[in-house]
Protein backbone atom coordinates (compact mmCIF):
# COMPACT_ATOMS: atom_id res chain seq x y z
CA UNK A 1 0.00 0.00 0.00
CA UNK A 2 1.41 3.43 -0.89
CA UNK A 3 2.63 5.45 2.07
CA UNK A 4 0.29 8.35 1.29
CA UNK A 5 -2.71 5.97 1.34
CA UNK A 6 -1.64 4.51 4.69
CA UNK A 7 -1.22 7.99 6.14
CA UNK A 8 -4.66 8.93 4.85
CA UNK A 9 -6.23 5.88 6.53
CA UNK A 10 -4.41 6.58 9.80
CA UNK A 11 -5.59 10.17 9.69
CA UNK A 12 -9.18 9.07 9.08
CA UNK A 13 -9.00 6.55 11.93
CA UNK A 14 -7.65 9.25 14.20
CA UNK A 15 -10.56 11.52 13.35
CA UNK A 16 -13.05 8.70 13.92
CA UNK A 17 -11.44 7.99 17.28
CA UNK A 18 -11.90 11.63 18.28
CA UNK A 19 -15.54 11.52 17.29
CA UNK A 20 -16.06 8.44 19.48
CA UNK A 21 -14.70 10.23 22.53
CA UNK A 22 -17.36 11.37 24.97
CA UNK A 23 -16.26 14.90 25.71
CA UNK A 24 -17.19 15.70 29.30
CA UNK A 25 -16.74 19.11 30.89
CA UNK A 26 -15.29 19.17 34.40
CA UNK A 27 -12.99 21.31 36.50
CA UNK A 28 -12.05 21.12 40.19
CA UNK A 29 -13.24 24.71 40.33
CA UNK A 30 -16.84 23.45 40.16
CA UNK A 31 -16.31 23.35 43.92
CA UNK A 32 -16.90 26.41 46.09
CA UNK A 33 -16.96 26.52 49.87
CA UNK A 34 -20.62 26.93 50.87
CA UNK A 35 -20.19 25.76 54.44
CA UNK A 36 -20.22 22.40 56.15
CA UNK A 37 -23.60 20.76 56.44
CA UNK A 38 -25.24 22.65 53.57
CA UNK A 39 -28.01 20.60 51.95
CA UNK A 40 -26.49 21.17 48.51
CA UNK A 41 -23.84 18.43 48.07
CA UNK A 42 -21.26 20.49 46.24
CA UNK A 43 -18.64 17.71 46.55
CA UNK A 44 -20.69 15.52 44.20
CA UNK A 45 -19.10 16.92 41.05
CA UNK A 46 -15.63 15.76 42.08
CA UNK A 47 -16.93 12.42 43.38
CA UNK A 48 -18.71 11.69 40.10
CA UNK A 49 -15.56 12.48 38.13
CA UNK A 50 -13.44 10.28 40.39
CA UNK A 51 -15.81 7.29 40.18
CA UNK A 52 -16.13 7.46 36.41
CA UNK A 53 -12.35 7.59 35.99
CA UNK A 54 -11.58 4.86 38.52
CA UNK A 55 -14.02 2.40 36.94
CA UNK A 56 -12.86 3.19 33.40
CA UNK A 57 -16.12 4.66 32.12
CA UNK A 58 -14.19 7.82 31.28
CA UNK A 59 -10.62 8.23 30.15
CA UNK A 60 -8.64 11.25 31.28
CA UNK A 61 -8.52 12.48 27.67
CA UNK A 62 -12.33 12.67 27.59
CA UNK A 63 -12.49 15.19 30.43
CA UNK A 64 -12.23 18.74 29.12
CA UNK A 65 -11.64 21.64 31.48
CA UNK A 66 -14.01 24.42 30.45
CA UNK A 67 -13.30 28.10 30.25
CA UNK A 68 -15.76 30.39 32.02
CA UNK A 69 -18.68 31.52 29.90
CA UNK A 70 -17.91 34.95 28.52
CA UNK A 71 -19.70 37.98 29.89
CA UNK A 72 -21.22 38.47 26.44
CA UNK A 73 -22.65 34.93 26.56
CA UNK A 74 -24.10 35.40 30.04
CA UNK A 75 -25.70 38.72 29.07
CA UNK A 76 -27.61 36.94 26.30
CA UNK A 77 -29.82 35.67 29.13
CA UNK A 78 -29.24 37.62 32.34
CA UNK A 79 -29.76 41.31 32.99
CA UNK A 80 -26.73 43.54 33.22
CA UNK A 81 -27.87 44.79 36.64
CA UNK A 82 -28.02 41.28 38.10
CA UNK A 83 -24.73 40.15 36.62
CA UNK A 84 -22.91 43.32 37.69
CA UNK A 85 -24.12 43.05 41.29
CA UNK A 86 -23.49 39.30 41.35
CA UNK A 87 -19.88 39.72 40.31
CA UNK A 88 -19.33 42.58 42.76
CA UNK A 89 -20.89 40.78 45.72
CA UNK A 90 -23.73 43.31 45.97
CA UNK A 91 -26.74 40.99 46.05
CA UNK A 92 -29.24 41.95 48.73
CA UNK A 93 -29.89 39.75 51.78
CA UNK A 94 -33.30 38.89 50.30
CA UNK A 95 -31.69 37.84 47.00
CA UNK A 96 -29.18 35.66 48.86
CA UNK A 97 -31.94 34.00 50.89
CA UNK A 98 -33.79 33.23 47.67
CA UNK A 99 -30.58 31.88 46.13
CA UNK A 100 -29.88 29.69 49.14
CA UNK A 101 -26.09 29.92 48.80
CA UNK A 102 -23.53 32.24 50.44
CA UNK A 103 -21.87 34.65 48.03
CA UNK A 104 -18.17 34.26 47.30
CA UNK A 105 -15.83 34.91 44.40
CA UNK A 106 -15.47 31.14 44.07
CA UNK A 107 -19.25 30.76 43.75
CA UNK A 108 -19.36 33.32 40.96
CA UNK A 109 -16.40 31.67 39.24
CA UNK A 110 -17.98 28.19 39.42
CA UNK A 111 -21.23 29.53 37.99
CA UNK A 112 -19.46 31.01 34.97
CA UNK A 113 -17.40 27.83 34.59
CA UNK A 114 -20.45 25.56 34.76
CA UNK A 115 -22.14 27.65 32.09
CA UNK A 116 -19.03 27.35 29.92
CA UNK A 117 -19.08 23.61 30.54
CA UNK A 118 -22.64 23.27 29.31
CA UNK A 119 -21.84 25.27 26.19
CA UNK A 120 -18.87 22.95 25.58
CA UNK A 121 -21.12 19.91 26.04
CA UNK A 122 -23.58 21.31 23.53
CA UNK A 123 -20.88 21.94 20.94
CA UNK A 124 -19.58 18.41 21.48
CA UNK A 125 -23.10 17.07 20.99
CA UNK A 126 -23.49 18.92 17.70
CA UNK A 127 -20.23 17.39 16.47
CA UNK A 128 -20.55 13.79 17.69
CA UNK A 129 -24.17 13.31 18.78
CA UNK A 130 -23.72 13.57 22.54
CA UNK A 131 -21.77 15.61 25.08
CA UNK A 132 -21.91 16.01 28.84
CA UNK A 133 -21.20 18.44 31.64
CA UNK A 134 -20.50 17.19 35.16
CA UNK A 135 -22.38 20.20 36.51
CA UNK A 136 -25.11 22.49 35.22
CA UNK A 137 -28.85 22.18 34.98
CA UNK A 138 -29.33 25.30 37.10
CA UNK A 139 -32.92 25.76 35.96
CA UNK A 140 -34.18 27.96 38.80
CA UNK A 141 -32.05 30.94 37.71
CA UNK A 142 -34.14 33.72 36.16
CA UNK A 143 -32.91 36.52 33.92
CA UNK A 144 -32.75 38.96 36.82
CA UNK A 145 -32.04 36.75 39.84
CA UNK A 146 -30.78 33.46 41.18
CA UNK A 147 -32.99 31.05 43.08
CA UNK A 148 -32.95 27.54 44.54
CA UNK A 149 -29.15 27.06 44.49
CA UNK A 150 -29.05 28.27 40.86
CA UNK A 151 -26.93 31.34 40.10
CA UNK A 152 -26.84 31.42 36.28
CA UNK A 153 -29.07 29.49 33.88
CA UNK A 154 -26.42 27.51 32.02
CA UNK A 155 -28.77 25.78 29.56
CA UNK A 156 -30.43 29.05 28.56
CA UNK A 157 -27.02 30.64 28.07
CA UNK A 158 -25.90 27.74 25.88
CA UNK A 159 -29.03 27.88 23.73
CA UNK A 160 -28.79 31.63 23.16
CA UNK A 161 -25.05 31.41 22.39
CA UNK A 162 -25.56 28.58 19.88
CA UNK A 163 -28.33 30.51 18.17
CA UNK A 164 -26.24 33.68 18.03
CA UNK A 165 -23.44 31.70 16.41
CA UNK A 166 -25.93 30.18 13.92
CA UNK A 167 -25.17 26.65 15.06
CA UNK A 168 -28.83 25.89 15.82
CA UNK A 169 -32.25 27.33 15.09
CA UNK A 170 -34.46 25.28 17.39
CA UNK A 171 -33.78 23.66 20.76
CA UNK A 172 -35.59 21.57 23.34
CA UNK A 173 -35.08 20.95 27.04
CA UNK A 174 -36.03 17.66 28.68
CA UNK A 175 -35.99 18.52 32.38
CA UNK A 176 -36.27 15.44 34.60
CA UNK A 177 -35.24 17.13 37.82
CA UNK A 178 -37.88 16.60 40.52
CA UNK A 179 -38.35 20.39 40.77
CA UNK A 180 -39.95 22.39 37.99
CA UNK A 181 -37.55 24.39 35.80
CA UNK A 182 -39.30 27.66 36.58
CA UNK A 183 -36.42 29.93 35.61
CA UNK A 184 -35.93 28.24 32.25
CA UNK A 185 -39.67 28.29 31.52
CA UNK A 186 -39.83 32.01 32.25
CA UNK A 187 -36.74 32.88 30.20
CA UNK A 188 -38.12 31.14 27.11
CA UNK A 189 -41.79 32.10 27.56
CA UNK A 190 -43.11 33.19 24.18
CA UNK A 191 -40.06 31.84 22.33
CA UNK A 192 -41.53 29.22 20.01
CA UNK A 193 -38.09 28.06 18.88
CA UNK A 194 -37.39 26.54 22.32
CA UNK A 195 -39.52 23.69 23.67
CA UNK A 196 -39.36 23.46 27.47
CA UNK A 197 -40.51 20.13 28.92
CA UNK A 198 -40.50 19.73 32.70
CA UNK A 199 -41.61 16.53 34.46
CA UNK A 200 -41.63 17.19 38.19
CA UNK A 201 -43.31 16.69 41.54
CA UNK A 202 -46.66 18.48 41.71
CA UNK A 203 -46.32 19.43 45.38
CA UNK A 204 -42.61 20.15 45.41
CA UNK A 205 -40.60 23.37 45.08
CA UNK A 206 -41.29 25.88 43.64
CA UNK A 207 -44.61 26.59 45.30
CA UNK A 208 -45.75 28.74 42.39
CA UNK A 209 -44.92 27.06 39.08
CA UNK A 210 -44.12 28.88 35.85
CA UNK A 211 -45.57 27.65 32.55
CA UNK A 212 -43.31 25.49 30.42
CA UNK A 213 -44.23 24.45 26.90
CA UNK A 214 -45.18 21.14 28.50
CA UNK A 215 -45.45 20.56 32.25
CA UNK A 216 -46.12 17.09 33.61
CA UNK A 217 -46.84 17.04 37.33
CA UNK A 218 -46.40 13.85 39.33
CA UNK A 219 -48.02 12.94 42.66
CA UNK A 220 -45.91 12.26 45.72
CA UNK A 221 -44.71 8.68 45.86
CA UNK A 222 -44.63 8.10 42.09
CA UNK A 223 -42.49 5.01 41.44
CA UNK A 224 -40.50 3.57 38.57
CA UNK A 225 -43.27 2.07 36.46
CA UNK A 226 -45.64 5.05 36.53
CA UNK A 227 -42.77 7.50 36.00
CA UNK A 228 -41.36 5.69 32.98
CA UNK A 229 -44.79 5.20 31.42
CA UNK A 230 -45.54 8.92 31.83
CA UNK A 231 -42.21 9.90 30.32
CA UNK A 232 -42.74 7.61 27.32
CA UNK A 233 -46.20 9.08 26.81
CA UNK A 234 -45.06 12.70 26.67
CA UNK A 235 -41.55 12.61 25.17
CA UNK A 236 -42.81 12.38 21.55
CA UNK A 237 -44.11 15.95 21.85
CA UNK A 238 -40.52 17.10 22.35
CA UNK A 239 -39.39 15.39 19.15
CA UNK A 240 -42.37 16.81 17.25
CA UNK A 241 -40.79 20.24 17.85
CA UNK A 242 -37.93 19.11 15.55
CA UNK A 243 -35.12 20.56 17.68
CA UNK A 244 -31.57 20.81 16.42
CA UNK A 245 -30.35 19.87 19.91
CA UNK A 246 -31.84 18.60 23.17
CA UNK A 247 -30.57 19.48 26.63
CA UNK A 248 -31.26 16.68 29.10
CA UNK A 249 -31.40 17.50 32.81
CA UNK A 250 -30.94 14.10 34.44
CA UNK A 251 -31.80 15.10 37.98
CA UNK A 252 -30.93 12.58 40.70
CA UNK A 253 -33.62 13.92 43.03
CA UNK A 254 -36.64 11.82 41.96
CA UNK A 255 -34.83 9.09 43.94
CA UNK A 256 -36.74 7.49 46.81
CA UNK A 257 -33.88 8.28 49.19
CA UNK A 258 -33.62 11.96 48.25
CA UNK A 259 -34.13 14.44 51.07
CA UNK A 260 -35.92 16.94 48.81
CA UNK A 261 -37.53 14.58 46.31
CA UNK A 262 -40.90 13.17 47.51
CA UNK A 263 -40.98 10.67 44.61
CA UNK A 264 -40.10 6.99 44.92
CA UNK A 265 -37.85 6.04 42.01
CA UNK A 266 -35.09 3.50 42.54
CA UNK A 267 -31.55 3.87 41.25
CA UNK A 268 -32.43 1.24 38.64
CA UNK A 269 -35.53 3.19 37.60
CA UNK A 270 -33.51 6.38 37.14
CA UNK A 271 -30.94 4.44 35.15
CA UNK A 272 -33.75 3.21 32.89
CA UNK A 273 -34.96 6.80 32.54
CA UNK A 274 -31.56 8.02 31.35
CA UNK A 275 -31.12 5.15 28.94
CA UNK A 276 -34.60 5.69 27.50
CA UNK A 277 -34.21 9.43 26.91
CA UNK A 278 -30.75 9.15 25.39
CA UNK A 279 -31.71 6.17 23.22
CA UNK A 280 -34.75 8.04 21.91
CA UNK A 281 -32.55 11.03 21.02
CA UNK A 282 -30.13 8.69 19.23
CA UNK A 283 -32.95 6.99 17.33
CA UNK A 284 -34.27 10.36 16.15
CA UNK A 285 -30.78 11.55 15.21
CA UNK A 286 -30.97 14.55 17.53
CA UNK A 287 -27.80 15.67 19.35
CA UNK A 288 -28.15 15.70 23.13
CA UNK A 289 -26.19 17.48 25.84
CA UNK A 290 -26.53 16.08 29.37
CA UNK A 291 -26.21 18.16 32.52
CA UNK A 292 -26.43 16.98 36.13
CA UNK A 293 -29.11 19.10 37.80
CA UNK A 294 -30.20 18.30 41.39
CA UNK A 295 -29.64 15.45 43.82
CA UNK A 296 -29.79 15.48 47.62
CA UNK A 297 -29.81 11.86 48.80
CA UNK A 298 -29.27 11.14 52.47
CA UNK A 299 -26.24 9.11 51.34
CA UNK A 300 -24.22 11.18 48.87
CA UNK A 301 -22.96 7.95 47.30
CA UNK A 302 -26.48 7.31 45.99
CA UNK A 303 -26.57 10.73 44.33
CA UNK A 304 -23.13 10.11 42.84
CA UNK A 305 -24.18 6.71 41.48
CA UNK A 306 -27.31 8.14 39.84
CA UNK A 307 -25.31 10.89 38.13
CA UNK A 308 -22.67 8.36 37.05
CA UNK A 309 -25.39 6.28 35.43
CA UNK A 310 -26.25 9.21 33.15
CA UNK A 311 -22.67 9.31 31.87
CA UNK A 312 -22.54 5.52 31.55
CA UNK A 313 -25.66 5.68 29.39
CA UNK A 314 -24.16 8.49 27.31
CA UNK A 315 -20.95 6.52 26.81
CA UNK A 316 -22.94 3.45 25.79
CA UNK A 317 -24.94 5.47 23.24
CA UNK A 318 -21.81 7.02 21.73
CA UNK A 319 -20.05 3.70 21.35
CA UNK A 320 -23.05 2.28 19.49
CA UNK A 321 -23.45 5.20 17.07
Amino acid sequence: MPLHSLNSINSMNSELSKLKMLRVSYTPRYYADIGEGHVFPIRKFELVRDRLLSEGTLRAAEIIEPQPASLADVLLVHTEDYVTRLRAGLLTPRELRRLGLPWSKALVRRSFLASGGTLNAARAALESGIGSNLAGGTHHAFADRGEGFCVLNDVAIAIRALRRDRLITRAAIVDCDVHQGNGTATIFAGDESVFTFSMHGAKNYPLFKARSTLDVELPDGTGDEAYLETLAQHLPRVFAHKPDIIFYLGGADPYVGDKLGRLSLTIEGLQARDAFVLEQCRAKGIPVATVMSGGYAADINDTVEIHCNTIRAAQDILRRV
